[in-house]
């Protein structure tokens, strides 16, 4: 019990500002809360349990990839930019229906969520409670301190995208992303 309250308030804590809620928020404000909520969740739990398992038995090589998985992270938000302005050429009906599938939301949300959370400070969180913790409350409480703490940006998110128009949306997601992107592979590459 000790492991899961103790991860849950890390992890809380820590994902307090982090660019994953920033991430949430937006993604809140083009999809459905509950679609963002169960792609976080999925995401997470499975980020969190490779975290306790790599600070359980492997923690002692982690630092040497963190760089890689930086720049390839980096990489792909670059790409999810790409993809989010390229939506601007999709008819309203066929932007309608992506707005409303459920599968293809969760989806793109869990997929953010998954590659940005590698080598983010949660997941170094998590590997080293897991060092020390038991490694079933350190997976469930740092899941639920994150899903908890991204549960708080999708609010904000779902209540500013009922007032912003679709275009700033679009443009504003893809700015993020292309930040997050460029962040990353400056942090990987070293540059930072």
């Amino acid at each position: 019990m000790y492991a899961f309250l103790l991860s849950t308030a890390v992890i809380f804590v820590a994902e307090l500002g982090d660019k994953s809620q920033l991430m949430a928020m937006t993604f809140a404000a083009r999809y459905r809360a509950r679609d963002v909520l169960i792609g976080i969740t999925v995401a997470t739990a499975i980020v969190h349990l490779f975290s306790v398992a790599l600070g359980r038995f492997v923690g002692d090589q982690f630092a040497e990839s963190q760089d890689l998985i930086s720049i390839i992270a980096g990489l792909a938000f670059l790409a999810f930019a790409a993809w989010t302005l390229r939506g601007d050429e999709l008819s309203d009906e066929e932007a309608d229906k992506a707005r409303h599938s459920t599968g293809a939301a969760i989806l793109a949300v869990g997929v953010a969520f998954f590659l940005a959370e590698l080598g983010d400070k949660t997941m170094l969180a998590t590997v080293t409670l897991a060092t020390q913790e038991g490694w079933l409350g350190t997976w469930i409480g740092s899941t639920v301190g994150m899903v908890a703490a991204d549960a708080l940006a999708i609010v904000v998110g779902a209540v500013l995208g009922k007032k912003l128009p679709e275009r700033a949306i679009k443009y504003g997601a893809a700015t993020a992303f292309a930040v997050f992107g460029l962040l990353l592979v400056a942090e990987g590459a070293g540059w930072l």
